[in-house]
């Protein structure tokens, strides 16, 4: 699984740690991801998806069809995963 936001689309950037001597060492900037799942009322489905803190503001904000139609404009959702229970 890569380190991709579905919504939003962040993913980790690169940067340096500058120490107390200003050396400069490669990093990396990692996304605040998780795992949620989520009840999609238009499809009556539960689907699984891979999200930031940021895209689960989006959500809350856009409402969860609207935030996964503009992912999918944009081309950050390739697939949706559904929960069978």
């Amino acid at each position: 699984m890569s380190k991709i936001c579905q919504i939003t689309g962040k993913k980790a950037i690169t940067g340096n740690n500058v120490s107390h001597s200003k050396r400069r060492t490669k990093r990396r900037f990692n996304v605040n991801l998780f795992n949620k799942k989520f009840y999609w009322v238009e499809q009556d489905a539960w689907i699984s998806l891979t999200i930031s803190a940021a895209g689960l503001r989006t959500i809350n904000k856009l409402g969860l069809d609207a935030a996964i139609k503009s992912a999918a404009s944009k081309g950050y959702i390739s697939e949706i995963k559904y929960i069978e229970f």
